[in-house]
């Protein structure tokens, strides 16, 4: 009886274990490093994607303090930082923007569910006023310490594929060839049209890392527009001489259905010169 007793209460322990680290909400951080001859020196990029508005403590100081932490030169953002559903207080995800760019130079291009909202150019307005520079097909200089970058950005293609196609367009004519790049988009699946735009790193969420995973057997189960089993869940992939770097993102309470040994996620990017 005592030995049945005690494997009872190891099998449950061991199985309270394990739903504990398959719902584990907790902030993750990821670290990449890019090499690049196009720079003389480290640059680190905070990335931000998919907040959906969730909360992160008090005034969102825990997201705050994560990237504080890091020490980044820039924050970018790839989209769905708002959410549509009113549920998910839209001043909360403003009050991070502004906390970041009181801070950091912010940079930030839209995903699908601010178009969803109907009303993305009065969040693009919003986010502007809260020190977002939104770039929606424009591509930017920006000062990264003693050097300088070269940042696109575009909408989501649900506001339309000839937009998303024009505004690519747009973002990688302007591209000097001589500054590392950087293309900010919300979709990852897009791959051969980034393939060839010309920029040298791309930034990608939308995924929410397929949502359920298994480590080390399945990187994510569903993810939209790519469906089961996606490519492009979560991670770090090489596309045509460029990188394209998928951040899980950091919805939490907003999804309808529970991440599975998926934390949300905060992206550190190093980009450093070649040893």
């Amino acid at each position: 009886m005592k030995k049945r007793t005690a494997a009872l209460l190891t099998a449950g322990s061991a199985t309270a274990g394990i739903l504990l680290a398959a719902l584990d909400v907790r902030l993750a951080v990821r670290h990449y490093t890019v090499k690049s001859e196009k720079v003389d020196g480290p640059i680190r990029l905070a990335v931000l994607t998919d907040l959906h508005a969730c909360r992160y403590g008090k005034n969102q100081e825990q997201l705050v303090a994560a990237v504080a932490a890091r020490k980044p030169d820039l924050v970018v953002m790839c989209g769905d930082i708002v959410d549509d559903e009113p549920r998910m207080e839209e001043w909360r995800a403003l009050l991070t923007v502004k906390r970041l760019a009181d801070r950091w130079p912010v940079y930030y291009a839209s995903g699908n569910h601010e178009h969803r909202t109907g009303r993305l150019a009065v969040v693009k307005e919003l986010l502007t006023a809260c020190g977002a520079v939104v770039l929606d097909g424009k591509c930017v200089c920006a000062a990264a310490g003693a050097q300088m970058v070269q940042i696109g950005g575009i909408d989501d293609p649900e506001t339309g594929e000839e937009n998303w196609q024009d505004q690519l367009t747009a973002a990688s004519g302007d591209l000097d060839g001589s500054h590392f790049s950087i293309l900010l988009t919300h979709r990852p699946e897009r791959v051969s049209d980034y393939a060839g735009s010309g920029f040298d790193l791309v930034l990608a969420g939308h995924a929410h890392g397929g949502q359920w995973r298994l480590p080390g057997l399945i990187n994510g189960v569903l993810a939209p527009n790519q469906g089961m089993f996606p490519t492009y869940a979560g991670g770090r992939y090489e596309i045509g001489g460029a990188t394209l770097i998928v951040s899980r993102g950091l919805a939490r309470e907003s999804t309808r259905v529970p991440r599975l040994f998926n934390r949300p996620e905060l992206v550190v990017v190093d980009i450093e010169p070649p040893k």
